[in-house]
């Protein structure tokens, strides 16, 4: 896994320094109450954006009866440094904020976070990532506003060891997150599609679609743009699943998408697929010639194969060939 972050380091020499946190903090923990964590984001990406800036402040850990850990962008030790992207409305750089090109951190590249901070041990109920304004969508030479709903992101707790490290990673489905809605300017950056796993518990799949296949079903081949999809799979938990209860992003069907990934030809011979911090588990796995799923409607998707993959954890390959 590439990680790209640049990070504010103290040299430590024999003691446990105070995070920068808020009611309440690491300072009152010794040195065998506390874990290590750190935290990347990465990006699966979407169609028809040239850049997906995302602006945040920091991270916030709560519920665990020691008081709110807050980690704030250029502040804490142990953070990502600072950037000047994030613009308020007046075109003045926001402090304390980075601002992250998602579509620059796809497949297994991640961006660094949090890089090993050290907070108290046990079970946190809530991580939340702070947001500010600033994130855009750029479509050619046109940035429109990206919108996250009260500025925050919320995912279900993490559990932390004693004296554990463990890294987690933040992935943004966008097919599946991104929303254009009508009407209104600018996109919407909603909660579902973007999740946060255990770096253990994930692996990772690289896969091909033969054309053969995307002949037979009429399906574009060698595409003159080759940022064009040809196909769709659609990845969801469990084997053996029904396609007719198979839904598409959006869709009302009894089984919701995990994960969601374009298929795209390299301009020589083969169309490939990836998807990436996939929880360890067992897969129907999906595909379809159509390529305009909108994820605020209830598509009628038609799946042209259906097959079972088993993805293994700790950051493992898994390698699928659609080919029948």
């Amino acid at each position: 896994m590439l990680n790209k972050g640049l990070f504010r380091g103290l040299a430590v020499s024999g003691v446990t320094l105070a995070l920068v946190a808020c009611g309440g903090s690491s300072e009152d923990a010794t040195q065998n109450e506390t874990a290590r964590f750190s935290l990347a984001f990465s990006d699966a990406p979407v169609d028809n954006a040239d850049e997906v800036m995302i602006c945040f402040k920091g991270v916030e850990m709560v519920g665990n009866g020691v008081g709110k850990q807050t980690f704030i962008i250029g502040d804490a030790m142990n953070t990502l440094a600072e950037n000047d992207v994030c613009k308020n409305p007046a075109g003045e750089t926001i402090p304390n904020t980075y601002g992250m090109d998602l579509l620059s951190y796809t497949g297994s590249d991640a961006l660094n976070v949090l890089d090993g901070v050290t907070v108290p041990a046990g079970t946190y109920g809530q991580l939340r990532l702070i947001m500010t304004e600033g994130s855009y969508v750029k479509v050619g030479d046109e940035k429109l506003p990206l919108r996250v709903p009260s500025n925050q992101l919320k995912f279900d707790g993490v559990t932390l060891d004693l004296q554990g490290n463990v890294a987690y990673t933040v992935e943004f489905d966008l097919r599946q997150a991104l929303v254009d809605p009508v009407g209104q300017d600018g996109y919407f950056l909603k909660p579902r599609g973007v999740r946060l796993v255990d770096n253990m518990s994930v692996g990772h799949i690289e896969g091909s679609l033969a054309e053969a296949l995307l002949i037979t079903n009429s399906c574009t081949v060698a595409p003159s743009d080759l940022s064009e999809p040809v196909a769709v799979v659609y990845f969801y938990e469990g084997s053996n699943l029904e396609e007719a209860t198979l839904a598409d992003v959006g869709g009302a069907e009894e089984h919701s998408p995990y994960t969601v990934a374009a298929v795209y030809y390299d301009g020589a011979s083969a169309y490939t697929f990836s998807a990436s911090y996939v929880a360890e588990s067992d897969y129907s796995v999906a595909w379809t010639c159509q390529t305009d799923d909108d994820p605020e409607a209830d598509d009628d998707l038609t799946f042209n194969g259906l097959l079972n993959v088993s993805v293994d954890g700790d950051e493992a390959v898994t390698t699928v060939d659609i080919s029948g």
